[in-house]
């Protein structure tokens, strides 16, 4: 068991890795798009989203550190083969995200000093290899991540301040929407929890020797806190969006979270969302690329001389080059991340459903340990709900083809 200073540190380190994960350009882009399109009542997709952001990380954060396993490995435990699928799912749609997230970064370069995105793009690459090679690479990117947060908070603070949001009409439509989008909650659903980002926190508490019923503690304080963090800029960004468009603003379709800031505060706005660009992407770059990497290692062993460790840094460069060079050549468009976030939201029922029905197996969990029966519930009702709503929003996705 670790000290207790630790185990507050490492919970805390999850807790922003995954709520900075989950507020990436890919949702600076999404909230503002959706706002846009649906005024007011896309606070009712942003309360579905912190409902289900409960029921997920909770349930996920808490099967992954009492059995002491990655998600991959109880995957395979489960069923011999499921994990390879779980991780295929998993790092594919974590590559795909990242492409967006150094392109976050590289956009954030290019408000802030002008340079191009691409060139921005590579220096932003440049500055996560540097975090994730150095020494003690972990406490630096909990560190990195959490400053970034306090920046990317106090900023979109500043924003909603000086824009006056209709704060009662946002609060009616969210909890009387006069219009439900279901393609709006897959994809802010997704873009938030989906794919990687659920995993992203319950893989850092392992990571940091974080496991066992003694930790629950620690696990159910880091899942709250990070939810908490992700759910106040959710909730901030989308009161500025309505702020800016209750003035008869109209946001840019290319760029439509950059028309939130400059139509708030000119250039000086402008600036600003340059900073929260290049703080989104860079967080989530990192926590792209740590979960993802880390669902590829399967090795049983304690010790760091398995063959997993001793590739790993291959693969986060491997990972991230990767990433940087294919926006360089090809770019990542608004519409790519409202598109990954609906099929990272597709993703989720299914990964969450694996590990529902593992929590159930004694050999995977142990003897001893029964899963809060609220927890199943909730957990059941959001893989029954988000398999629904991504049916639809597929249905919608199709018909609009023809």
């Amino acid at each position: 068991m670790i000290k207790e200073n630790q185990a507050f540190n490492v919970a805390m380190g999850a807790a922003f890795l995954m709520a900075m994960s989950a507020v990436g350009p890919g949702f600076l882009t999404q909230t503002a798009a959706f706002t846009s399109q649906l005024g007011a009542d896309f606070g009712f997709a942003i309360l579905v989203c912190i409902l289900v952001d409960i029921g997920v990380q909770l349930n996920i954060w808490r099967i992954i550190c009492v059995s002491g396993k990655k998600a991959q490995q109880i995957a395979n435990e489960l069923l011999p083969g499921l994990g390879y699928l779980l991780t295929a799912l998993i790092v594919i749609g974590g590559l795909t995200f990242n492409i967006g997230n150094i392109g976050g970064v590289g956009l954030g370069f290019n408000v802030l000093f002008g340079i191009s995105p691409e060139n921005g793009a590579l220096i932003g690459g440049a500055i996560a290899l540097i975090i994730f090679l150095v020494r003690n690479a972990l406490i630096v990117m909990d560190r990195t991540v959490q400053i970034l947060a306090a920046v990317k908070v106090l900023l979109i603070i500043f924003i909603v301040a000086i824009s006056s949001p209709p704060v009662g009409q946002a609060a009616l439509h969210t909890f009387a929407p006069s219009h439900i989008d279901f393609y709006s909650i897959v994809t802010i659903v997704g873009g938030t929890v989906g794919g990687y980002i659920s995993f992203s926190g319950g893989h850092r508490l392992l990571e940091g020797g974080l496991k066992g019923k003694e930790s629950i503690r620690y696990i159910n304080g880091g899942a709250l806190t990070g939810i908490g963090v992700a759910s106040i800029i959710r909730i901030l960004l989308f009161l500025a969006a309505l702020a800016v468009i209750a003035e008869g603003y109209k946001l840019n379709p290319l760029n439509p979270a950059a028309s939130i800031f400059s139509s708030a505060a000119g250039d000086f706005g402008y600036k600003f969302f340059g900073l929260i660009l290049f703080a989104a992407g860079m967080t989530s770059t990192l926590g792209s690329t740590f979960t993802s990497v880390s669902f590829l290692d399967y090795s049983k062993q304690e010790d760091k001389t398995n063959l997993y460790h001793k590739i790993r840094p291959y693969l986060i460069i491997f990972f991230i080059v990767f990433s940087t060079a294919i926006f360089y050549f090809i770019g990542s468009p608004a519409k790519v991340l409202v598109m990954v976030g609906a099929i990272n939201g597709l993703i989720l029922p299914i990964a969450l459903a694996i590990l529902l029905v593992a929590v159930m197996k004694k050999k995977i969990m142990g003897e001893f340990y029964k899963h809060p029966l609220w927890l199943t519930f909730f957990g059941w009702i959001i893989v029954v709900f988000m398999a629904y709503a991504g049916i639809q929003s597929m249905i919608k996705g199709f018909s609009s083809l023809f």
